[in-house]
């Protein structure tokens, strides 16, 4: 079995034209305020459970499902006392044959692909305005984003956002995770897309990420990969002494996720 790892460089794509503005833009003052929400979004996002569903397909040069696959769904939930944790409830045996999943790949899932810019992460990425576009007929800005250096272990976020220009919150971001990566490695990453809903009526959650790319690894081997990740039945945690949340997969054969895989 060949052993390549997840990944993909960020083909340079022509940006959308946007059109000018007709009012006076200040970009600082734009980033400002998304950032601070950002902050009350991410604290906010603690204190909710949710179901989370990762499904992963080998595609052939057509774009064809060829059968190999990773599955995943976990309930982010709170144990009776009260500590954030993760319950899987559906990890059959991963069949992917070309790829495998790294844990720079499990950061992504995790923390880049529901990216949050938050105060605090704010100057660790250059930020610029590119004019305003609307996802789904919300009026937005449009910024690109770029870590402005890359410390190691760390997973950033690189791409465009698009910030909605009344609640002032990320609806729907476009890039994909960059980091240090070893020399030896031959990690490539995949462009993904995460859309967000507003949830009880304040907060944009993410709801649903895609990629649909072809990886393209040093050995000269491309691999076209489709990726769906659904964060679903979000719920707001009440402080209760116990959480009964959502129904186990059936065919669930148990508590604890596959090891991400490592060199053969």
């Amino acid at each position: 079995m060949r052993v390549l790892l997840i990944s993909m460089a960020l083909a340079a794509a022509c940006l959308p034209a946007y059109p000018a503005d007709t009012e006076t833009v200040n970009p600082a003052e734009i980033i400002r305020k998304f950032a601070q929400k950002e902050t009350e979004f991410s604290a906010a996002r603690n204190n909710y459970t949710y179901r989370q569903t990762v499904k992963l397909q080998e595609l052939d040069s057509g774009g064809n499902p060829t059968g190999a696959e990773y599955n995943l769904v976990e309930d982010i939930i709170f144990s009776p006392e009260g500590k954030r944790m993760e319950k899987v409830v559906f990890a059959p045996v991963s069949t992917l044959r070309n790829i495998l999943l790294t844990p720079e790949d499990e950061q992504d899932l995790r923390n880049v692909q529901p990216f949050v810019m938050t105060t605090a992460e704010t100057p660790d990425y250059q930020v610029d305005y590119l004019g305003r576009e609307n996802v789904d007929e919300i009026p937005c800005y449009a910024f690109s984003v770029k870590p402005k250096k890359l410390a190691p272990g760390r997973r950033y976020f690189e791409g465009q956002i698009w910030v909605d220009d009344r609640d002032f919150q990320i609806v729907k971001t476009y890039g994909k995770g960059v980091g240090v990566i070893k020399k030896s490695g031959d990690n490539q990453f995949p462009k993904f897309e995460t859309y967000r809903e507003q949830i009880d009526g304040k907060y944009w959650f993410p709801t649903y990420t895609r990629a649909d790319d072809t990886l393209h690894f040093q050995s000269g081997q491309d691999q076209r990969i489709r990726m769906v990740v659904r964060y679903q039945d979000y719920k707001r945690y009440e402080g209760k002494s116990t959480i009964r949340y959502g129904d186990v997969v059936e065919g669930a054969p148990g508590q604890q996720a596959p090891a991400p895989a490592g060199k053969e």
